[in-house]
């Protein structure tokens, strides 16, 4: 499926149906007075997070909605339908924008949450409504209220506990393949993953948490250079990030230095990023080669107080303990809260 995480919106609430002019006209009523009915009201448009959706794919396709209106008054004082308010299902984590302003509208992050992003206009009254002893027979009812119309910008930001980050062919999408039943493209060409990717993963005897393998970040991606620009958002909901870094004798640049490269554009990108928890994956430890790049990433971390893990996803090696300690500090994230 297509990865849409931005999209533009039209929506436009239903217009409130019209008052009713009317007058009883039955046998044996000779004064029968007025009896319009009132209008309708118009449908809302609201928009709902579900779980079950990971895409703004749905959207990105059909981008103005419009409520239906109201029903006019009748005679014999019926009043007019209400219109159906108009249900836009978006997946959890999205933020709604007005589109001009840049104002955030509401962050739809709960499962069921709903928003009201334009309201239905009010039915008019009828006739009946404006008889008085001085105006027996008005001859005039209220128009329906127009309902309102805005231009939205909704932007997903996914809800993960753990964000996977490095620089492309770090080894992420084996890793997030490894621990959860997600299975993103795995090759040995950077930029592989070209959307985000969402896994559950399980551990001890109930218990869970969310991983998500973020397209790999180059220097310059707070610029958009990359992939980064496009899906560095997807970072900022995580209780912690996870860098990885790759370690085997094939690996261009100093370990350190690459992973300086992607706290640097996490700080330009948002400050806010780096106040995070962080954890620190050598990846590849399979083919670590002599070992020098490894130690090398180990005494850095040390220096810096970053939790260090080396592993190995193609053998298993250290992917039980990573798992654990993710779990655990989850977990005392949640509780902080």
């Amino acid at each position: 499926m297509k990865f849409i995480d931005q999209v533009k919106v039209y929506v436009r609430a239903g217009d409130g149906g019209r008052g009713c002019v009317s007058f009883r006209r039955e046998k044996y009523i000779p004064r029968g007075g007025p009896d319009g009915g009132d209008g309708g009201r118009g449908g809302h448009v609201i928009f709902r997070a579900e779980r079950d959706l990971n895409t703004l794919i749905d959207i990105h396709y059909q981008q103005q909605y419009q409520a239906e209106r109201g029903q006019h008054g009748l005679g014999k004082n019926m009043h007019g339908k209400n219109g159906r308010d108009l249900i836009i299902p978006v997946p959890a984590g999205t933020l709604i924008r007005e589109f001009d302003s840049g104002q955030v509208l509401c962050d739809l992050t709960a499962e069921g949450q709903e928003f009201t992003a334009a309201r239905a206009g009010r039915g008019g009254l009828g006739n009946s409504h404006f008889k008085s002893a001085t105006r027996q027979a008005p001859k005039f009812a209220q128009p329906g209220e127009p309902g309102e119309e805005k231009i939205l910008l909704l932007e997903l930001k996914l809800l993960a506990d753990v964000g996977l980050i490095g620089l492309p062919n770090a080894g992420k999408s084996t890793l997030i393949s490894t621990l959860s039943s997600a299975r993103p493209k795995i090759a040995d060409y950077p930029f592989t993953t070209l959307k985000p990717v969402l896994g559950v993963v399980k551990y001890g005897e109930f218990q869970s948490f969310v991983i998500a393998d973020i397209p790999g970040l180059i220097e310059g991606a707070h610029r958009g250079a990359g992939l980064g620009f496009q899906f560095l958002r997807h970072v900022e909901r995580t209780s912690l990030l996870l860098h990885l870094v790759d370690i085997s004798e094939m690996a261009e640049g100093d370990p350190a230095v690459n992973l300086e490269i992607i706290n640097r554009e996490l700080e330009l990108y948002s400050p806010q990023l780096m106040k995070k928890p962080q954890a620190v994956a050598a990846t590849k430890l399979d083919i670590k080669g002599d070992g020098r790049r490894l130690d090398s990433l180990a005494e850095y971390c040390k220096d810096r107080q970053y939790d260090f893990f080396p592993l190995s996803a193609v053998t298993g090696e250290g992917i039980k303990e990573l798992m654990f300690y993710l779990g655990k500090k989850v977990e005392a994230y949640k509780k902080s809260q």
